[in-house]
């Protein structure tokens, strides 16, 4: 099957690598031409457009960093959807609302086309293994025809439920990412205030009910404070944040933890560092503890 894969940033690269080491006749795309030059010195073919990508793949996979980048991309005038041709699979593996994926299966349909949204989870480090989860939406057939692809990417795939499905499970997987990541750094800070090693503390929390993998994966950075410049940056999750809080506003749903760690987040963001490891709320949690 041929494949075409849009977006190498810090996910896309890992899986696109992936794809084409396991044998995938890939075509790639991304507006930075270093990064398509990359990947064809590696093997995989170029593409100059998203009008190549369409014209050469069969199934189009594409990984972007935000809501409006995937909806200018997908549902553009000169977007993949709007050239999309009958029988062809589309999959969208960013993070974006649930009724972008909607609209996106829609607008697939009018053409002939599948769409899947097939968000992923596990960082750059699951994407550069291969060990993605990979959580879908959408139409079984279409699911069924994509996975072979999905499994070059991810340990951990299944179907969801309908268009939009995989998104809202992204989003339920976000919301306590973000949730317990707060709490870790909330945890972190009385661990430093009753001179507890945190290191010694996530060792014992292994075993203990409230440990978590964010609390696991949060101790070495915040031993260290190995903040700046993370694979998984602040502003992604409070991206994602915001896109639960204003789905919860419009369905009339009190999640109320999910308001205040959007708040740690957001006072990091204010502060200009976007690129921060998401532990780096820490930081917030002491300023508000006058530390």
């Amino acid at each position: 099957m041929a494949v075409g894969f849009v977006g190498l940033g810090n996910m896309g690269q890992g899986m696109a690598d992936n794809l084409l080491a396991k044998g995938a006749d890939l075509t790639v795309y991304t507006r930075a031409k270093s990064k398509v030059d990359a990947m064809v010195s590696k093997g995989a073919k170029g593409a100059s457009s998203l009008a190549d990508i369409v014209e050469s793949s069969s199934l189009i996979l594409v990984c972007l960093p935000d809501v409006k980048t995937s909806q200018d991309l997908l549902l553009g005038p000169d977007g993949i959807i709007s050239s999309a041709n009958p029988g062809q699979v589309i999959v969208d593996h960013s993070t974006v609302d649930i009724q972008t994926s909607r609209d996106c299966y829609a607008a697939a349909k009018a053409r002939g086309a599948d769409f899947i949204d097939a968000p992923i989870s596990g960082g750059p480090g699951g994407a550069a293994n291969g060990t993605l989860s990979i959580m879908a939406g959408g139409d079984k057939s279409a699911f069924e025809t994509a996975k072979p692809e999905f499994d070059r990417m991810g340990s951990n795939v299944k179907l969801m439920g309908p268009s939009g499905a995989g998104t809202a499970m992204k989003l339920i997987n976000q919301l306590l990412v973000g949730i317990n990541n707060a709490a870790a750094a909330e945890a972190f800070v009385l661990a430093n205030a009753a001179q507890v090693d945190i290191m010694a503390a996530a060792e014992l929390l292994k075993v203990s009910w409230g440990g978590s993998v964010m609390v696991e994966r949060a101790a070495p950075i915040v031993s260290k404070r190995a903040f700046p410049n993370s694979g998984a940056p602040v502003r992604l999750l409070n991206k994602d944040l915001n896109i639960i809080v204003d789905f919860a506003k419009s369905e009339g749903l009190a999640l109320e933890l999910a308001e205040h760690s959007l708040g740690l987040y957001g006072d990091l963001m204010q502060q200009g560092k976007i690129e921060y490891d998401i532990a780096g709320i820490l930081e917030v949690v002491e300023k508000r503890s006058g530390k």
